[in-house]
This record gives C-alpha cells, sequence and structure tokens, in this order.
C-alpha cells in the first residue's frame, strides 16, 4: 500500500501536512471510523482523499452540493487523481465515462449527493464497484438542531452500516451538541476517533459594525479593497439585486445570485466568480457552501446571520488559501428584531425554539462583545484563546461604562407602559419628548417622563439595541414587535446585578487599513503575468483557475523564481501532474525562454535528490558510450533504467546490476563510473 506521505508531494504538491491532517490522515487510511472537526481552509478534502488513493477500492464522498462535487472532482482529476461524481447536473455522456472509469476499477474517489441514497439501485451499485470507505462531508448537516439540516443525511448511517465498511465524517462548524448527534446518527455501535482540530482560522481579520446607512458602509468598505474577490451576504433576495447595481455604479464588477434566480444565471454567476480575478458576488447564503474559491480575499455580511455556525461558515470562504483574508458584518436593531421574529414565528416545537434563541444570544453577544472577538468565538465552540490581535476589538479597544441605572430606567419604561411600545416611543419618554403619541397615552404622567435625559437620542438607541442582543428584552411577535422584558433582566431590575454596555461609536467600515496581500511591488508584474497565463490555460480547458493554481502557488513562483522544472516542482501546490502540463507553460513567463522537454523517465524525478544524480549518470553515459577512448561499439542504458538506478542508489556493481538490469558489457564499461556518480552523490 502507498503511503500517504509519499503521495503529498508527488499528486498534491505539498512538502508537508498542515497542523492536525497527519493524524487525521493516518487513521482514516488506517480504516478507522473518524469524526473530525477542523476549521474551513484547514485542508479537510485531503484527509479522505489522500487516504483513498492509498486504500484498495473506491472511497465514496457523500457532499450536499452539486457544485462543491464538481469543484473537487476538477481539482483531482487536474492533479491526475481519477475521481467522478454522480449527480442530477450530469449529463448522459458525463454520467457514461463515470460508470466506465468504475467498471474498469480505474476511479478511486466518487463522489455523490445524500439525496441518492434514497434510491433503491444504489446501494447495489455501491456493493459492485468495491466500496471499501465511506467519507461524509459537511457532516454537521446530519444534525437536527444544526444550522444546515439535510433530512437525507439520516441515511448515512444505514449505508455505513450495509456495507459494513468505515467512515470519516467531516465538518468545520459544529458545536458540543451537534458533534454529539452526528456520532449517534452516523456512528451509532462503532465509536469513531474524534479529532478536534480547532476552530480557529487566524488569517481572517474579524469585525462587526453597527448599521449607519450600510450601503454606504458596504460601497466604502468595497472600495478600499477594490479589485480583490469578495462576497457580500444579505438576507433579502431584493437586496443582492440593489446592493450590486450600487457596486455597478460605483465601478466594480459585481452580481447577485439567490435561490429565486434561473439555474443557468446561478451557474454562470459561479463559473464567472471562479474564473474572475475581482468579481464581487452580492448573495444570499444559497451562494458560498458549493463554491471552493481558495483566494477570496474578504467576506461582508450586509445584515446580520442567524447563528455563530452560519457565521462562521459564511465568513470562511475567505482565505483558504492561508493568506489573510476581511470580514465586515453590519448589524442593527432590525436586524435582531427579524431574526428574533423568524424563530418566534417559525414551525418549530419549543425546545428547538429556545435552542435557536440561544444560538441568536449567542451570536449577538459576539457582535455586541467588548472584548477580543475572536476569544468569544471560539470560547462558544469550547477553545480557549489569548487576544488575537487580529480583530477589530484588538485594533481598537472599545470604550464601555457602568449601564446597569440605564438600563434599569428602560426596564422600568417596558413595564410602566405594559410591554406595548417599541424602543423609539420608550426613548422618547425617557428623553422628556412629549410627543403627540406620548401626550395621547398619557406617558408624559409616568414616573420614568425624561428620567433619562442624561443619554442621548442614539445613546439611548445603542442601549436598547445591546439590551436586545443581551436577550434583556424581546420584540414580542404578538404585540406587533413591541419589547418586552425577559427573565435575564430581572436580576438587574431589582438592583442584584450590575451590567456594563459599550459606549456606541458608529465608525466607517474603512477605519482599519485593507489588508495589502500578495506581493512586493519588485514581485507584482511578474504575478500578473503568471495570473495572465492562468488565465489563458483556465480559459482553454473550460476551469475555474485555481484548478490550474491557487493564487497561493503562483504568489510563490513570483517569490521563489524557479529556473527550471526541478525547482518549479518545489513550489507548493506543484505535483507531478501539474508539473507535466503546465510546467514549463510557467517557467517560461518566469525565465523568459522555453524549456526544453524532459523525458517522462525523468519527469519522474523533478524535484526529488534523484534527480541531480540522473543527470550526471546520464552525463557519464554520453562520455563513455563509445568507450573511454572513443572508438568501442557503441552502448547506452534507456532513461528508464537510468531512473532505476537513480532512485535505488546501488553500492556494488552487482547490484547496479540488478537493479538496471545492464548484463556484462555495460556493467564493464559503465559499472564502476556510475558507481562513483553515485558514491559522490
Amino acid at each position: 500500500m502507498t503511503t500517504p506521505h509519499a503521495l503529498l508531494a508527488s499528486v498534491f504538491g505539498f512538502s508537508s501536512f498542515r497542523p492536525g491532517q497527519a493524524e487525521i490522515v493516518d487513521a482514516v487510511t488506517a480504516g478507522r471510523n473518524t469524526l473530525a472537526i477542523m476549521p474551513t481552509g484547514g485542508g479537510k478534502s485531503l484527509c479522505f482523499q489522500l487516504p483513498a488513493l492509498c486504500r484498495d477500492g473506491v472511497t465514496v464522498v457523500i457532499s450536499p452540493l452539486i457544485a462543491l462535487m464538481r469543484d473537487q472532482v476538477r481539482a483531482l482529476k487536474a492533479a491526475g487523481v481519477e475521481a467522478g461524481a454522480l449527480t442530477s447536473g450530469n449529463t448522459e455522456d458525463e454520467t457514461e465515462d463515470v460508470f466506465a472509469a468504475l467498471d474498469a476499477g480505474r476511479l478511486k474517489l466518487l463522489y455523490i449527493a445524500p439525496e441518492r441514497l434514497a434510491a433503491g439501485a444504489t446501494l447495489p451499485m455501491l456493493r459492485r464497484i468495491n466500496t471499501t470507505m465511506i467519507a461524509v462531508d459537511e457532516a454537521h448537516c446530519v444534525s437536527q438542531w444544526g444550522h444546515d439540516f439535510r433530512p437525507d443525511y439520516l441515511r448515512i448511517g444505514e449505508l455505513r452500516r450495509a456495507l459494513g465498511v468505515p467512515l470519516a465524517a467531516f465538518t468545520a462548524t459544529a458545536d458540543e451538541e451537534t458533534r454529539a448527534e452526528i456520532v449517534t446518527r452516523l456512528f451509532a455501535g462503532a465509536a469513531p476517533d474524534i479529532f478536534l482540530r480547532g476552530f480557529d482560522r487566524p488569517n481572517i481579520h474579524l469585525a462587526f459594525a453597527v448599521k449607519n446607512n450600510p450601503r454606504d458602509q458596504l460601497l466604502a468598505f468595497a472600495a478600499a479593497r477594490k479589485g480583490q474577490p469578495g462576497i457580500i451576504y444579505c438576507a433579502a433576495r431584493s437586496r443582492t439585486e440593489a446592493i450590486a447595481q450600487a457596486l455597478r455604479d460605483a465601478g466594480h464588477a459585481a452580481c447577485h445570485y439567490h435561490a429565486g434566480m434561473d439555474p443557468d444565471d446561478r451557474r454562470r454567476v459561479e463559473i464567472r466568480f471562479q474564473q474572475d480575478d475581482g468579481l464581487i458576488v452580492v448573495a444570499t447564503v444559497a451562494f458560498g457552501m458549493g463554491i471552493d474559491k481558495p483566494d477570496i480575499r474578504w467576506v461582508a455580511h450586509a445584515d446580520l446571520p442567524k447563528s455563530i455556525e452560519s457565521y462562521y461558515q459564511e465568513i470562511g470562504r475567505g482565505g483558504r488559501d492561508g493568506a489573510p483574508a476581511e470580514t465586515l458584518t453590519l448589524y442593527g436593531p432590525e436586524d435582531i428584531r427579524l431574526r428574533r421574529t423568524q424563530v418566534d414565528e417559525g414551525a418549530a416545537p419549543p425546545d428547538r425554539k429556545a435552542a435557536d434563541h440561544a444560538r441568536l444570544n449567542a451570536l449577538l453577544g459576539l457582535a455586541e462583545a467588548t472584548r477580543c472577538r475572536r476569544q468569544v468565538l471560539l470560547g462558544y465552540f469550547g477553545e480557549e484563546a489569548q487576544p488575537c490581535g487580529n480583530c477589530d476589538l484588538c485594533d481598537r479597544p472599545v470604550d464601555v461604562f457602568d449601564a446597569t441605572d440605564a438600563v434599569r430606567k428602560a426596564l422600568s419604561a417596558i413595564l410602566r407602559t405594559g410591554e406595548w411600545f417599541g424602543a423609539g416611543h420608550l426613548i422618547d419618554i425617557l428623553t422628556g419628548n412629549a410627543t403627540a403619541k406620548v401626550r395621547d397615552k398619557g406617558h408624559d404622567q409616568l414616573p420614568t417622563f425624561a428620567v433619562g435625559r442624561d443619554l442621548s437620542k442614539p445613546a439611548w438607541g445603542a442601549v436598547f439595541r445591546q439590551m436586545m442582543g443581551r436577550d434583556l428584552i424581546r420584540p414580542d411577535p404578538d404585540r406587533h414587535g413591541a419589547l418586552r422584558m425577559t427573565d435575564a433582566a430581572r436580576p438587574i431590575l431589582r438592583g442584584e446585578a450590575a451590567i456594563s454596555l459599550r459606549r456606541d461609536t458608529i465608525t466607517s467600515a474603512t477605519t482599519r487599513a485593507p489588508i495589502q496581500t500578495l506581493v512586493s511591488d519588485e514581485d507584482a508584474p511578474l504575478l500578473s503575468a503568471l495570473k495572465a497565463r492562468r488565465r489563458a490555460l483556465a480559459e482553454a480547458q473550460g476551469v475555474p483557475a485555481y484548478v490550474v493554481f491557487p493564487d497561493r502557488t503562483l504568489i510563490e513562483m513570483a517569490e521563489r523564481r524557479p529556473a527550471n522544472l526541478d525547482q518549479m516542482m518545489g513550489i507548493t501546490g506543484v505535483g507531478a501532474k501539474k508539473l507535466e502540463s503546465y510546467g514549463a507553460a510557467f517557467l517560461a513567463v518566469i525565465t523568459g525562454a522555453d524549456t526544453a522537454p524532459l523525458h517522462p523517465a525523468r519527469m519522474r524525478l523533478a524535484g526529488q535528490s534523484a534527480a541531480g544524480t540522473f543527470d550526471r549518470l546520464a552525463e557519464v553515459q554520453l562520455a563513455l558510450m563509445r568507450g573511454a577512448d572513443g572508438t568501442g561499439k557503441p552502448l547506452s542504458l534507456t532513461q528508464s533504467q537510468l531512473r532505476k538506478i537513480a532512485e535505488a542508489r546501488p553500492s556494488t556493481l552487482s547490484e547496479l546490476d540488478r537493479v538496471g538490469d545492464l548484463g556484462p558489457a555495460k556493467i564493464e564499461r559503465f559499472g564502476q563510473a556510475f558507481l562513483d556518480v553515485i558514491r559522490e552523490g
């Protein structure tokens, strides 16, 4: 069985595993049931793709989205791996090609959607093709308490038992409750090895901002990052179209995406986003999970997401290549009202609604945090962390004040008005603004009238928003969104607990300088030329640009400037197949000259220590082809023989003869000279 470490460089072009990958790969390769929680961009797919190449039979990968499957299959094929997908989006020819590869025993990875498990023919087919392992991507979809439940994922545990094969499940966003449900539903009776490899994405800068003309805030954020690919998530379809148009009017390449669009139009947006270097997509959450573009430089939320899991899944689209990425999440009191109302008016049972409110509370706690956001975020997933230095609150600590008195005044105003009014009316009461409505209701006679004149109306707006964020008050859907007090507020009202809030400041989304990524000014022209060559190759093949090479690989080429194919093989992301397919084309851009083609046997050694030995053996062979005096009968070895000798490094003439199959005449002419080369190397 080929070892994972041997294939890591030769197939995928990586010199070493990322943190946490090696142990997971070893467990999956050994056939142990495995549950791995790894951060988005942490290399989850490699943890089942690499073992699949080492194991006999076919690994079936259950994945939630067609776009995600297509991307992974394309990338695997570009790396020289036999993979295919059976999806509803296949053409007849594509499906026939997949089955032909399965029947011929060539296919190592077969991607299918969970919905296919409902078909009666699926289980017999999986048995027939010698399925020896199941891999489950986005395993959190099995959890009915999670943020992305897919009913057909519930069939996977039954499939594992029916096939009697090991199962490896992977996800990036699963709290303790969701992890427990994954184990129960997928591994019942066969406890998995669990690898909790952390949730941190240290390369992503976290930032939240209170809405203050959100369209202008988003335009300013995008303007500071012009030319960098990004995603803006919106809660409503109409918002995606309006913001995309505003971005185009401001000179950006931008388009919208939502589930109400024609499927062909959606697919065109996906393809354009994958292939264009600087496109912005303004989308609902229908976009993103199936996009494997590694070089998204920023992700913004025009509206508050539903939960921390959803938030982390969505910002996780950024910076998958490990380079710096930025985020901005805008939110305001209307977002909080919307999300609370969606929970309260949903059809879920009471315990599910309570869990959804708790998840929303956690997200609002992150939005209204007064200390390092990454500490708050990772704390939700059960991890401890030091202040990160890569979030807006580490960039500029917030100003907090003892808000106990202000909160008690607000709660008193809510209760004395019968919990029948919203924040605007309550603020009028607290600030002593005797509007017609206040006078008509007699609220100018309340003890709380004008008791809050020490704070401005915007400051009171911030207090009410943070009270909603702390779940001290909630909009009541039965009272047209009027604010009501929760049990969590009672200790503060009774004077049994204190509370600190932020002194709100509405800040521009561009107060922090945008991350300047990629390369130095000196290397920038070469990087642009490499991107142009990549774009031309990708368009000619009809694949996303990153399937040829991701930005990370081109950046390393521009900085290290390899001078030959051996040095090119040392670039991260350049495996044997990609070196053969693209190495000469990119080397020509770097050196300005065409590269002489290498014999396939020599190409197999590119970047290895045996490559230099091969070259010296070839030189010695050429010098001795007609003997030391140049008059003998011509003798030579094949390139494959030289490769075997260079790899085996024999130390005696008998070993040399056995490895290279030279025979007496060639041993006599080349033997000692070859051994001298090997000894010197």
